[in-house]
């Protein structure tokens, strides 16, 4: 039972960092950038959402903001920060994201100070469990793996199915010959970042959830664990980034549960280790071929 328990857990943690490194394999599938800032988004979804609800807003409409801002905020980032760099040098591009990131952080410090603020949880997932076969699993867990399994359905059907994912597909794959089809490249480009960071909004609420104290910092190591899985699924590739996000969810809740929690990080950063040395391109990566 204990070991299902933390299966359980694992598959909690690692459905989040699924959906927060979709966003990062989105983008660096279209447009080849690292999108460090991605992580702030996620900080900035939590304390919209808080806002909200303390406004007296409905749970229901105060995730559709945070989701709504994540996007809008994304998309702003895209136009302002990283379009004028497109054609520059990829390690333009990557200082500037990192720049979004400490500039979205210091704003939040700014804003709401270095103390963590609750995150009012319970208001928006039920607190209660559920007991199947004398295994108590909380409603927390189920409604967070089964939301983010439907969201990575979706985002399946729609990069697959639609029109919009077929022009995506085909940015990713040549965006000069793209251009020339008549694609519209930079609005392609703006909805991939929409799409990703939207996700980022609901993996923000359920990480909030899961843990409910929010600082202008919590993006970070979020985000950098996603980016974790994104490499270790092979970065680009969507089937990749939600078994990278398991894999490093369960890693990390099974490392727990022996007694080595200080430990938690230096096994997810080894395991990354590990594979880049094995497998430079991921479990689902193409090797990248450069013609000269």
């Amino acid at each position: 039972m204990q070991f299902l328990s933390q299966l359980i857990n694992g598959l909690q943690l690692g459905s989040i960092y699924a959906l927060v490194a979709l966003g990062y394999s989105m983008v660096y599938g279209i447009i080849m950038l690292l999108n460090f800032a991605h992580g702030d988004i996620i900080m900035v979804g939590g304390y919209l959402a808080m806002l909200a609800i303390g406004a007296g807003v409905a749970p229901a409409f105060a995730v559709m903001i945070s989701i709504f801002g994540c996007t809008i905020l994304a998309v702003i980032i895209e136009k302002g920060a990283y379009k004028p760099l497109r054609s520059a040098p990829r390690l333009s591009l990557l200082i500037t994201a990192i720049g979004v990131s400490l500039l979205l952080q210091n704003l939040a410090l700014l804003i709401f100070s270095a103390n963590a603020k609750p995150f009012p949880g319970t208001s928006i997932l039920p607190s209660g469990s559920v007991s199947i076969g004398g295994l108590s699993i909380g409603t927390t867990a189920i409604i967070t793996i089964v939301v983010s399994v439907v969201s990575m359905a979706a985002l399946t059907l729609v990069v697959q199915k639609t029109k919009i994912g077929k022009a995506m597909r085909a940015v990713s794959e040549d965006t000069e010959a793209a251009q020339l089809m008549g694609i519209p490249v930079d609005l392609i480009i703006s909805v991939t970042f929409a799409i990703g960071s939207a996700l980022a909004g609901i993996g923000s609420i359920l990480f909030c959830c899961r843990y409910p104290l929010l600082t202008p910092t919590m993006g970070s190591m979020l985000g950098l664990k996603a980016f974790i899985a994104a490499v270790l699924g092979g970065i680009g590739s969507i089937p990749g980034a939600v078994v990278g996000g398991f894999a490093i969810g369960l890693a990390e809740v099974f490392v727990n549960s022996v007694g080595l929690s200080t430990w938690t990080d230096a096994v997810v950063f080894g395991i990354l280790i590990i594979v880049l040395l094995a497998r430079p391109s991921g479990f689902f990566g193409r090797p990248m071929v450069e013609k000269v």
